[in-house]
C-alpha cells in the first residue's frame, strides 16, 4: 500500500514538473516575504522561573538595593619585572585620563568618577602636599586633573616614592577616602611603593534604553583602548565593548579564513560525489530554497534571534545535502537499471528509461524515507516545545519548519526542477544527463562499501559488541564530561603562526583578549555584575554583635585557591556592613566614638546595641549604608548584603560553589539568621544547571517520540515492530561516542553544546531511517540478506558516506576558527557527523543481520 501511494506521488511530480517548479518557488517567494514583513530582532536565551533559595535572594536584593545601572571597565597597566608607580607612569595615567575627557564621543558616555586609580590618588595626595607647605588649607573639594598634574609635575622622583608611601602605608591613615590595594594587583606586598601592574576603573552611564545595549559606551571602551595602546608599552582596557569588539572581529577574520576552504571542500566532496556541475548547481539552488523559508518562518512567526538557533541552518544545511545526494542517486540508480521498480515493461527496458520515469522510480524509492526522516525529525524536535525556555521553544519551532522546507526543496522541488534541467540540456543541447550513482558500480567506494558489507555478514555479533563496549565507555566518560559554564571560554583566542602568514585581508589581527581576562581575573578585583557574587543575609539575628564578628571571621577565612578574591593583606575583597562601619568611622569622629563604646574586644566593630549603630550609620553615611543594609518604612533593617569580588575566569558553577561555601560558614558561626548565596554568576549557575537539565529532558522526548514513530512506521509497512527500535540504536549509541569523546577533548556539555549535540539526533535519525528503508526494501526484492546488506551498503551507504564526508568536512573547518563558541560547533557537529555515519554503516546492518537470524531460528522451530 505504501508503495503504491509512494510510487503515485512521484509519478504525479514527474508528470506535473513544470507546475510544480512554478508552485513551490511562488510558494517560497511568499514564505520569505515573512523576512522583510516580519521584525524578529535578537534576543537572549530568556529566563525561566526557577524556584530556588538563591533566585528567591536575588529577586529581594533587586527590590531592596536596586541593580547596577552604570556601565563597568577596567584599564590595566603592567610592566613585569618592572614597576608602574613610578612619577612618569602615573603622569602619563592622568595624562590619559585628561585626553579621554577632552574627547566628546568618549567623555559623553562616561560617569562620575570617570576614570580613577592609583595615579588620582598620588596625584591628589600631592595637591595636599603642597597646599601643607604652602601653610594653607587642603582643598574643599576634590582637584581637578589639571592640579593633579601640575602638583605631580612639581614633585620629584624621591618625593612621589614619599607620598606613595603615605598613601600606601597599611597602618598609616589614608590621604584619600578610596582604598588604594583596590588598585593594586593581588600579589602586591602592603607598603611597598613598587608594582608591576596597576588598575584604573572607568565608569560609564547606559542611555541605551530598556532591552538595548549602550552601544555608545561599549564604542568608548574601544576607543579608550586605542588610546591606550599610543601611551603604554604593555597596557589594556577590558570591558563587555572590548569583549563585543573583539568576537565580532574573530567571527568575521574566521570566516574570512574558513569559508574559502569550506566552500572549496564542498565542491570538492559534491565534485567527488556528483562528478556533474549541473547536480551541484542544483543542490546548491535547493539549499538556498530551504534557507529562503528559513528567514521568511522567522519573520512570520516573529522569532527573535538567538544564540541557539544558530545551530538551525547548520542542522538544515546537512539535511538538504543528504536529500539532495538521496534523491540525486536514486535517479541515477533507476536511470542505468540498477534500481527495480516500475512497470513490467519499464523495469525490461531499465537500461533505457526516460529522464521522467527514471526519477519516478527513484523518487518513488526513497520518498518514504525522505518523509520518515522528515516526520521523526521534524516531531522529534517539536517535542521541544514543552521547555519552559522561550528561545528553546523557538528552537524547536524553527528547526521544525526548517526540516518540513528541506522536505518541500528536495521531496518536491529538486526533483522536478532537475526533470527540467536534465530535460532541456539532453533534448536540446544533446549532452547525455545519465550519471552512474556514488558507491554504485565500481570505483574503491564501491570496494570499500562491499567489503564493510562481507565483514559485516561473517561478524555481525562482533561489529555489534565493539559498538556497544565504545557506546559503554562513552557513557562512561559522558559521566565525567565537564558541565560547567565558564564566561572565558567564549573569548577569541589568538590565531596560529599559519593564519597570520596568510596573504592580506586573509591575515586574521591579533587577539589577547583571553589571556587580558584572565590576566585581570586573577590579580585585580573585577568591576561589574560578573565579577562581583553577593550573599544575602536575613534574620532576626541581624541585630545581634555576633553577625559582626561572623562576617569579619569569614572575611579572614578564605582560602588563597579559592574564587573569591583576596585584597594584597591577605583578607577576601569584599563589602558588606562591618566593612562599612570601619569606612565611615575612620571619617566620622562622632560615629567612630559610637562604635568605640560599643566595641567590648577593640575590634572595631559593635558588640552592643547594633541597632543603634545600624542607625547612626545611615545618618553618617547613607549612601554606603544602603548598600549593605536594607530597612524597611519604620528604620527596621530587613537584611544584609555582602559583595564580594569574585576571578570571573573560574566558572559560574566554581564561583556559585565558593560563595555558598562562604555563606555556610557565616550561618554555622552566627545565630538568627540565613545566609544565601546569589548576584550574577550565582544565578548565571542555577539558570545554566536547569537550563541543561531542560535541555537533556527535550533529549529524551525527542528519543521517545521518534522510537515511537519509528515503531509505527515500521511495524505497519514491513510488519515488524522491533525494526522501530533497532534503527535507533545506532543513534543513540554514536550519541554516547560523541559524549565520550567531548569528555576525552575537554569539550563541556553545557547549554551551548547540548544545543549543538541535538544535531547528532537529527542527522543520526535521518541516516538510520534512510539505511533501514533500504535494506527493508531490498530484502523483498533479493533472495539473500547478503545481497540486500550489500545493495543498501553500497547504495544508500555511498550516499550516506558522501553526504557525512561533505558536511563533516565544512563544519570540521570551523575546528580552526578563532572565536572558542564557532570552534566548539565545528568539532561537536564534525563527530556528531562522522560518529552517526560509522554507526549507521557498521552497527546497525549487524543489527539487522542478527534480526534476520533471529526470525529464520524462529520459522525454522516453527
Amino acid at each position: 500500500m505504501s508503495e503504491t501511494i509512494s510510487r503515485r506521488y512521484a509519478d504525479w511530480i514527474a508528470t506535473h514538473s513544470k507546475f510544480v517548479v512554478l508552485a513551490v518557488l511562488a510558494l517560497t517567494i511568499l514564505v520569505a516575504a515573512g523576512a522583510t514583513v516580519g521584525e524578529t530582532g535578537s534576543a537572549g536565551v530568556g529566563q525561566f522561573q526557577v524556584d530556588t533559595a538563591e533566585t528567591d535572594a536575588a529577586e529581594f536584593v533587586r527590590e531592596n538595593y536596586g541593580g547596577s545601572e552604570g556601565i563597568a571597565a577596567q584599564l590595566v597597566v603592567r610592566d613585569e619585572g618592572g614597576d608602574v608607580l613610578t612619577r612618569d607612569s602615573l603622569l602619563e595615567g592622568l595624562r590619559l585620563q585628561q585626553t579621554v575627557r577632552t574627547d566628546d564621543s568618549i567623555s559623553g558616555t562616561l560617569a562620575e568618577p570617570g576614570l580613577i586609580g592609583i595615579e588620582n590618588l598620588v596625584g591628589t595626595a600631592a595637591v595636599y602636599a603642597d597646599a601643607t607647605a604652602e601653610g594653607g588649607p587642603p582643598p574643599a573639594e576634590p582637584p581637578s586633573l589639571s592640579a593633579q598634574i601640575a602638583a605631580l609635575e612639581e614633585q620629584s622622583d624621591a618625593e612621589v616614592e614619599g607620598l606613595l608611601a603615605r598613601v600606601l602605608d597599611p597602618d598609616g591613615s589614608s590621604l584619600t577616602e578610596r582604598d588604594p590595594y583596590a588598585f593594586l594587583p593581588r600579589e602586591y606586598e602592603p607598603g611597598e611603593t613598587r608594582a608591576e601592574a596597576r588598575l584604573t576603573l572607568i565608569s560609564q552611564v547606559d542611555a541605551s534604553g530598556e532591552n538595548s545595549d549602550p552601544q555608545a559606551a561599549y564604542d568608548a571602551q574601544v576607543a579608550i583602548d586605542g588610546l591606550v595602546e599610543e601611551r603604554f608599552a604593555d597596557a589594556f582596557v577590558f570591558g563587555q565593548g572590548i569583549q563585543d569588539d573583539a568576537s565580532t572581529r574573530a567571527t568575521g577574520d574566521s570566516f574570512t579564513i574558513i569559508t574559502p576552504f569550506a566552500l572549496a571542500l564542498i565542491v570538492l566532496v559534491l565534485g567527488i560525489t556528483y562528478r556533474d556541475v549541473l547536480d551541484i548547481l542544483l543542490a546548491f539552488v535547493g539549499i538556498g530554497v530551504v534557507m529562503a523559508w528559513l528567514a521568511g518562518l522567522m519573520g512570520w512567526l516573529a522569532i527573535p534571534m538567538n544564540v541557539i538557533l544558530i545551530a538551525v541552518p547548520f542542522l538544515l544545511i546537512g539535511l538538504s545535502i543528504d536529500y539532495a545526494l538521496h534523491v540525486v542517486m536514486r535517479y541515477r540508480e533507476a536511470r542505468a537499471g540498477t534500481l527495480e521498480g516500475g512497470s513490467s515493461s519499464e523495469t525490461a527496458d531499465a537500461g533505457n528509461r526516460s529522464i521522467r520515469t527514471a526519477m519516478a522510480v527513484g523518487l518513488g524509492s526513497v520518498v518514504l524515507a525522505l518523509a520518515a526522516a522528515t516526520v521523526s525529525t521534524g516531531v522529534g524536535f517539536l517535542s521541544n516545545v514543552v521547555s519552559p525556555l522561550p528561545a528553546i521553544r523557538d528552537f524547536a519551532v524553527l528547526s521544525a519548519g526548517g526540516i518540513f522546507a528541506t522536505f518541500v526543496a528536495f521531496g518536491i522541488f529538486l526533483p522536478a526542477l532537475k526533470i527540467e534541467v536534465d530535460g532541456f540540456v539532453e533534448h536540446r543541447l544533446g549532452w547525455s544527463r545519465a550519471k552512474p550513482a556514488f558507491g554504485v558500480g565500481g570505483g574503491s567506494a564501491n570496494a570499500v562499501l562491499e567489503k564493510l558489507g562481507s565483514v559485516t555478514m561473517r561478524a555481525p555479533v562482533v561489529i555489534v559488541v565493539v559498538a556497544l563496549l565504545l557506546g559503554t565507555a562513552g557513557a562512561y566518560g559522558a559521566t565525567t564530561i565537564d558541565t560547567e559554564f565558564n564566561e572565558a571560554d567564549f573569548l577569541p583566542t589568538d590565531a596560529p603562526d599559519w593564519a597570520k602568514s596568510l596573504p592580506g585581508p586573509l591575515a586574521p589581527d591579533t587577539y589577547t583578549i583571553a589571556d587580558d581576562f584572565a590576566y585581570l581575573s586573577d590579580n585585580f578585583q573585577l568591576r561589574g555584575e560578573g565579577g562581583q557574587s553577593q550573599v544575602l543575609i536575613r534574620g532576626d539575628g541581624l541585630a545581634s554583635g555576633s553577625i559582626l564578628s561572623a562576617l569579619d571571621n569569614a572575611t579572614g577565612a578564605v582560602s588563597d585557591g579559592s574564587s573569591i578574591q583576596l585584597r594584597p593583606d591577605g583578607r577576601a575583597a569584599l563589602d558588606g556592613p562591618h566593612t562599612a562601619i570601619r569606612a565611615v568611622a575612620s571619617d566620622n569622629e562622632s560615629f567612630a566614638s559610637l562604635v568605640e563604646r560599643n566595641d567590648a574586644n577593640d575590634d572595631g566593630l559593635p558588640d552592643e546595641n547594633v541597632e543603634t549603630v545600624y542607625a547612626a550609620l545611615f545618618e553618617a553615611d547613607e549612601a554606603a549604608a544602603s548598600q549593605v543594609l536594607s530597612r524597611s518604612a519604620d528604620g527596621k533593617i530587613t537584611s544584609a548584603r555582602l559583595v564580594l569580588s569574585v576571578r570571573s575566569s573560574e566558572s559560574a558553577q566554581t564561583i556559585a560553589d565558593d560563595t555558598r561555601t562562604f555563606a555556610e560558614g557565616i550561618e554555622a558561626e552566627a545565630t538568627g539568621i540565613t545566609a544565601v548565596a546569589t548576584g550574577a554568576p550565582v544565578s548565571t549557575a542555577v539558570i545554566q544547571d536547569a537550563l541543561l537539565e531542560t535541555l537533556v529532558e527535550a533529549f529524551a522526548v525527542t528519543l521517545v517520540v521518534i522510537l515511537v514513530f519509528a515503531t509505527g512506521l515500521f511495524g505497519l509497512r514491513y510488519g515488524s515492530w522491533s525494526l522501530g527500535a533497532l534503527v535507533l540504536a545506532p543513534v543513540v549509541v554514536s550519541l554516547a561516542w560523541l559524549l565520550g569523546a567531548m569528555a576525552a577533548l575537554d569539550i563541556s556539555f553545557n547549554s551551548e553544546t547540548a544545543v549543538i549535540t541535538s544535531l547528532a539526533i537529527g542527522l543520526g535519525v535521518d541516516y538510520s531511517i534512510h539505511a533501514g528503508e533500504r535494506f527493508m526494501a531490498e530484502r523483498e526484492e533479493r533472495d539473500t540478506v547478503a545481497d540486500a546488506l550489500v545493495r543498501t551498503i553500497t547504495g544508500t551507504g555511498g550516499t550516506l558516506l558522501a553526504s557525512a564526508a561533505t558536511t563533516a568536512a565544512a563544519f570540521g573547518v570551523l575546528a580552526v576558527a578563532l572565536s572558542p563558541p564557532l570552534r566548539r560547533f565545528g568539532i561537536v557537529t564534525g563527530l556528531a557527523i562522522i560518529f552517526a555515519f560509522v554507526a549507521v554503516v557498521t552497527m546497525l546492518p549487524g543489527l539487522l543481520v542478527l534480526r534476520e537470524r533471529v526470525v529464520a531460528d524462529g520459522l525454522r522451530s516453527d
